[in-house]
């Protein structure tokens, strides 16, 4: 799924436009009990109320695309009968009304999802009828399409409010808060099937992770069947470690600024482009000549690119390089630069000792405070 894709079924999580049928939950303890379970019509819940349920669901789907947000692939053993992709098509063909199906997806989320606190599964089952579209990409609502019938899944964590101080307004008067337990924002969720090209993906599904560090291998593999891509600081380390091996003594200031500004070249140009732009090792290559790249060093490449990452690898240019600073650090400094003016920075020796030098005019400050820059 892409963002424009993502952000057409975020829409159908409000009032106008809601799609959601039913709503499904349980509170399961730092010690994996189930303390209690809902069954709800959805659009029989009080409006405050789904409101909130709305900003659940819309979190599930938000983030960066590669980083919290990952399109995953069922391989084709779990799409066979007992398999984990057969299992949720099961479960959303039953629109959520077989105890049997929910306890069993409850039981396989509490035994394979890491976390020692309070948590709430939440499930709901919705129905998507997709307008078709005219020529000049205008929707028309009364020519449906297909039904895009999906499951949204979000694991939110329940923890106990903080002690404080709070007005009573019946006793006009200051006293202690009553502590609740508060469901707070998802810390993982699921979209399945995947809405591909306003289409029904019974082959993928869409994955999210509040921390795109913590991703949680095993619960994915277990629960889908499904590997999880490299993470993003997985994949920044491993661009780095393909770029300081292939260059080896030419890895050098101006060298990454050239790589640098030469890949956000690359994504100023894909920017209107759906798919978030990638890097391949062919692609890695193309930019690494671009930059100045000496050709011998360029052969060995393939190899490192293999050893760090695999053949196949893909990094998305997001994760290994921010498109929007630029950053020097040394020991006891760190300088930020305007990406578009990262020339500004250079490297000398002088009187036989390496620096960074800045070029600056006026408009200096340090810690808030203008200051003049020494003239000679």
């Amino acid at each position: 799924m892409n963002k424009k894709e993502i952000s057409e079924i975020k829409k159908q999580f409000t009032p106008e436009h809601c799609t959601v049928t039913r709503l499904c939950g349980c509170y399961v303890d730092g010690e994996k009990n189930k303390r209690t379970e809902m069954k709800e019509a959805f659009l029989s819940l009080p409006e405050e109320e789904a409101f909130k349920y709305f900003e659940i669901f819309r979190k599930t789907l938000s983030g960066t695309m590669g980083k919290n947000l990952l399109n995953l692939d069922f391989p084709l053993d779990t799409e066979m009968p007992g398999g984990t992709q057969e299992f949720l098509v099961k479960l959303k063909n039953s629109r959520l009304q077989e105890d049997v199906l929910l306890e069993a997806f409850y039981d396989r989320i509490i035994e394979t999802y890491e976390y020692g606190e309070n948590y709430l599964i939440l499930l709901v089952h919705g129905i998507y009828d997709v307008p078709g579209k005219t020529s000049d990409n205008e929707e028309l609502f009364d020519a449906s399409e297909e039904v895009y019938e999906y499951l949204l899944c979000a694991v939110c964590p329940v923890k106990l409010s903080k002690a404080g101080l709070s007005y009573d307004a019946q006793s006009n008067r200051f006293g202690t808060r009553t502590r609740d337990w508060l469901v707070e924002q998802p810390m993982a969720g699921f979209l399945f099937p995947a809405f591909r090209d306003r289409s029904t993906d019974l082959h993928s599904m869409l994955y999210y992770s509040k921390n795109p560090e913590e991703l949680q291998e095993n619960f994915a593999q277990s629960m889908f069947g499904c590997c999880l891509p490299m993470s993003a600081g997985g994949q920044r380390e491993t661009f780095n470690a393909i770029i300081q091996e292939t260059l080896g003594e030419d890895c050098d200031y101006e060298m990454v600024r050239n790589i640098h500004e030469n890949l956000q070249a690359l994504a100023e140009e894909k920017k209107d482009e759906p798919e978030p732009l990638t890097l391949d090792k062919t692609q890695m290559r193309h930019i690494l000549a671009q930059s100045g790249v000496q050709p011998e060093k360029l052969e060995a490449l393939e190899e490192h690119y293999r050893a760090a990452g695999g053949e196949e690898t893909e990094l998305l240019a997001s994760n290994v390089m921010s498109l929007r600073k630029f950053e020097v650090k040394a020991p006891n400094v760190v300088i930020q630069v305007n990406p578009e003016r990262a020339d500004l920075v250079e490297t000398r020796v002088i009187d036989g000792r390496r620096y960074l030098v800045i070029a600056v005019d006026d408009g200096v400050e340090v810690n808030g405070i203008p200051v003049n820059a020494p003239r000679q």
